[in-house]
């Protein structure tokens, strides 16, 4: 059984590094948008045979059952990779074989990047790494088993989750997958974004919120962040 497994963290709690752009609560709304774009893939996605959402927040839990999806729900939220191994664990013992996790501030991912991913794995023992955009981050990761090395994500998890997964003798595979590299973490991810996103929620709401104008007002400044 594979699983796809989205943690997601409290929606007013996303986004600390793009405070000098967006107000807490339009950052709580980015965090939405970006839920429901990576919902619209996971949705359309035939490969996957269960979804788990791990989350604390109560209207995040509501989201996850409205579209069919298991929710674990955390009394705290420590670290992702602690979210992420508690939640493998229990699906292993569930008879899981295999473990996607996916972040939920990737907007740009569509159902078939997730089944590329999904139908290419390799069977036993063996690990798939999506890097980030900066080569130096995961922003997906399969696992078979779903413990079979811990999760290391933060700042270089890329090269820690290989390094991991080669001290096991696992089967690893370095997947460049553009639309699943670009997260939205800084103010120069929504400048690359905002070419790139048409058609999904998050871009829908950076145009209404007329975050490119902010942006260039920034750049003219020369107070962007980068």
């Amino acid at each position: 059984m594979t699983v796809v497994l989205l943690p997601v963290k409290d929606p007013e709690r996303s986004k600390q590094r793009l405070a000098g752009v967006l107000s807490p609560g339009e950052r709580t709304q980015l965090a939405w948008a970006m839920l429901e774009d990576m919902g619209a893939a996971v949705r359309g996605c035939g490969c996957a045979e269960r979804v788990v959402v791990v989350a604390r927040d109560p209207e995040v839990a509501a989201y996850a059952a409205g579209n069919g999806w298991e929710v674990f729900r955390e009394s705290g939220q420590v670290s992702e990779s602690r979210s992420v191994d508690w939640a493998s664990k229990r699906l292993e013992e569930q008879g899981a074989e295999a473990v996607l996790r996916l972040p939920v501030d990737i907007p740009l991912v569509q159902a078939r990047d997730l089944d590329a991913l999904l139908e290419r794995a390799a069977r036993g023992p063996s690990a798939v790494l999506v890097p980030s955009r900066d080569g130096l981050g995961t922003n997906a990761l399969l696992r078979s088993p779903p413990l079979v090395f811990p999760s290391r994500f933060g700042a270089g998890s890329l090269q820690a989750h290989l390094r991991e997964a080669r001290l096991r003798g696992l089967q690893v595979q370095i997947r460049k997958m553009p639309r699943l590299a670009l997260d939205l973490d800084l103010s120069s991810d929504l400048v690359q974004f905002g070419s790139l996103g048409k058609g999904t929620a998050t871009r829908a709401l950076l145009q209404s919120l007329r975050v490119g104008e902010r942006l260039a007002g920034l750049n003219r400044g020369g107070h962007a962040g980068s």
